[in-house]
This record gives structure tokens, C-alpha cells and sequence, in this order.
């Protein structure tokens, strides 16, 4: 039987009205979510994709196990016609459609994907799974066809959440090299991190993304995380801190990708296309692209470590005095780190505060941007040391 759509204008308060209030599968798992506007271009393959899911032996996923959130918004384009027609054409794939129109003050993707969780999540726990995924994808982006099967298994193997690896196609872009740079740095100190500052639900080999088009959370976490933030754009990168905020198994899993697009023109102001756009000038501009220089990754990573050691040892010694020579290497004061460290309820919301007193401090001042490159061949000569 077909699933029902709706339409509407959303009042102020999205929570006037449910968004889609059918009954759930009693055997749902995973719920996904895929905020649309205007992705009349992508969204067949993007819905393909989620259809056409399968496990490890190439096997179809039972549809009974999960299912398909949309929502359509704002759109001035016909992606709720497209959505509708792939309803039509495939009436057993699990697809829940709603188109809305929000004001103009809250239609951006934060707003949307807030809905869209809190929807999830809302049918998850109705059927009394506590534990289970909601999993976050864009209309503009295609997911690996085992992409439901992995992020399966990192959350049955304990993690809290699962960030899935985001790949672009090549494109012939001039910014790709840029992009592939700033890839390459991330995945060499997401490395540097694992030999550093190891974490056992996390480990070598993984990734350094985190983001809406493939990041999937239990409803015990996004819960505890206080749901999606508020905020109009960053709104993943918002959520993510909000999650390690209390201490949140978060699996930056190698098996977990999905493809998207490298357009420059993209849904938010501040973004993916707004980093391709930043890039993009400096090539124009002939200016080089910078980063944190590698000794600098390497001395915070050192010293995250010792803290979080300190942290384990607490209860043994409430101010133990590994706390100075932490506060030293990371340039901070060592009275304001023995305070916060005293009354911070999980170690990732002390190190969230270090790391601010750090960016506003003299580790900024001390640690001057290089150029990538220089970052990356040196960060490749620690890690083969």
C-alpha cells in the first residue's frame, strides 16, 4: 500500500502540528531522514540508493527493518512531484513524504533537520526502541549500497553514533585540488590522533566527518544530546559538539559513505559549496591554502591525551598534578584548568572549554597558520616515525 503524503504551511511552532503520524513498522531499526529543497536533479538517485540498500552478502535489507522520511520544503522547483512519482512507481519501498512551507525566518536546513530527528525519533520510541538509529542523509547525495547494513553493525558493536565517510565524485572542478588537500590533512591528524589519543570505539583505520549527509545517532544519544541544535546552518557540526559534550561513542566509520555533489551554489549560507566558493577565490587569487602547523596538532593531541588520563584518575585525586604540565604545553593557566576541571560533569565538555580558552589565548598567537602542504609532509614524517 502506498504511504500518504501532506502538505501544508508550518505555524510557527513546528510541534502544532506532527509531522508524519502514521503508524511505524513494529520491526523498525533505523529511521532515515532526507531534508529536500529543491533537488528535483538528484533526488531519484538519491531515493535509488536508499531502495536499493543490502547487507554484506550483497542481499536485499528487509524493508520492514527501516524506512524513508522527505520532507519537502520551500521548494520552487517540482522536487515534490519527483518524490511523489517515486512513491507511485515503487509502493513497497518504505517512503514517507511530507512537503511543508516554513516562514521565512526559520526555513533553513537546521529547522528541517531538527523536524525531521525529532520525527524519527518520536516514531522509534513508539515502538519501543529506545536504541534506535536515526540516520541522517541530503537530497543532493547518494549512500554506498551497504550503507543502512554498516551503520548497523557500529551502533550493535556499541557506538553512540556513527559519522560516515562523505566522498565527491571527480569532477573536473579547479577547487578539487583544495579539497583534496584539506582531505588529506584531516585524514593524516585523525590518524595522528589514533596513535596519540586512542579511542577503543573508535579506532584506526577511520575518518575525520561528522556531517548531515551521513551522520546517524541512537534515540538514547540524540536525547541525551539534547536534539539537534537550533541553529540556520552548521547545524550538524552544532549537534556533533553537543554529542561529545557528554562523552558520546561517536564511530567515524571507513565502511560508512555516501557520495555528493561539489556544487558551489548550495542550500546554506555557510556550508560545504561555501568552502568550495572560499577555495575557489584563493585559486583565483593565487593565495595558498593554510592550516595548523603539524607540531601543533601533534602538542594538543599529546596533551588531550594526558588530560583525559587525568580525567580517568579523578575519583583517585581531584586535583592531581599532571593538571600543570597539561596546562603548560596548551599554553592555559593552570588555576583555570584546575577549576574547570573540578566541575565539569564529562570530559567533553572540559575539553570543549580548553579548547575555546586555546583559540582565544596564547596558543593562537604562538601557533601561526602554514601552508598545507607543509603541514601535510610533516605530518607524514611523524606518523612514519
Amino acid at each position: 500500500m502506498m504511504k500518504p503524503a501532506s502538505t501544508g504551511v508550518l505555524p510557527d511552532t513546528p510541534t502544532d502540528r506532527p509531522l508524519f503520524d502514521s503508524q511505524p513498522s513494529s520491526s523498525l531499526k533505523i529511521s532515515v531522514i532526507v531534508p529536500v529543497r529543491n533537488e528535483a536533479h538528484h533526488l531519484t538517485d538519491t531515493l535509488d540508493a536508499l531502495r536499493n540498500q543490502q547487507n554484506a552478502s550483497g542481499q536485499a535489507i528487509n524493508p520492514i527493518i527501516f524506512e524513508v522520511l522527505l520532507l519537502v520544503n520551500n521548494c520552487t522547483d517540482c522536487s515534490y512531484d519527483v518524490a511523489r512519482r517515486y512513491q507511485q512507481q515503487h509502493p513497497d519501498f518504505p517512503l514517507l513524504i511530507e512537503q511543508i512551507t516554513l516562514p521565512p525566518a526559520r526555513a533553513n536546513i537546521g529547522t528541517v533537520r531538527r523536524l525531521l530527528m525529532d520525527a524519527a525519533c518520536r516514531r522509534l520510541t513508539t515502538v519501543g526502541n529506545p536504541n534506535g538509529i536515526i540516520a541522517s542523509t541530503d537530497g543532493d547525495t547518494v549512500v554506498d549500497s551497504q550503507w543502512i547494513y554498516y551503520t548497523l553493525c557500529e551502533i550493535e558493536n556499541g557506538s553512540d553514533a556513527v559519522g560516515g565517510r562523505i566522498l565527491t565524485r571527480p569532477d573536473g572542478s579547479a577547487v578539487r585540488l583544495f579539497h583534496l588537500r584539506d582531505v588529506m590533512y584531516r585524514t593524516l591528524v585523525a590518524q595522528v590522533e589514533a596513535r596519540l589519543d586512542p579511542h577503543p570505539h573508535d579506532p584506526w583505520p577511520r575518518h575525520f566527518q561528522h556531517f548531515g549527509a551521513s551522520i546517524a545517532v541512537t534515540c538514547r544519544m540524540y536525547r541525551q544530546a539534547g536534539g539537534l541544535p537550533e541553529k540556520p546552518f552548521l547545524e550538524d557540526e552544532a549537534f556533533y559538539r553537543a554529542m561529545l559534550r557528554t562523552d558520546a561513542k561517536v564511530r567515524k566509520s571507513p565502511n560508512v559513505r555516501v557520495f555528493t555533489s561539489t556544487r558551489t551554489q548550495g542550500q546554506v549560507e555557510i556550508g560545504f559549496s561555501e568552502q568550495l566558493r572560499y577555495w575557489a577565490t584563493l585559486g583565483l587569487s593565487g593565495q595558498r591554502q593554510l592550516a595548523e602547523p603539524a607540531e601543533a596538532v601533534i602538542t594538543r593531541i599529546r596533551h588531550r591525551h594526558r588530560l583525559r588520563r587525568c580525567w580517568l584518575r579523578r575519583e583517585q585525586n581531584s586535583q592531581p598534578d599532571c593538571l600543570v604540565s597539561v596546562a603548560q604545553g596548551l599554553l592555559i593557566d593552570p588555576a583555570w584548568l584546575a577549576t574547570e576541571f573540578a566541575i565539569a560533569p564529562y570530559f567533553g565538555q572540559l575539553w570543549e572549554k580548553v579548547d575555546e580558552k586555546m583559540a582565544a589565548g596564547r596558543w593562537a598567537a604562538h601557533w601561526q597558520p602554514v601552508p598545507i602542504t607543509t603541514a601535510i609532509q610533516t605530518l607524514r614524517a611523524f606518523l612514519q616515525t
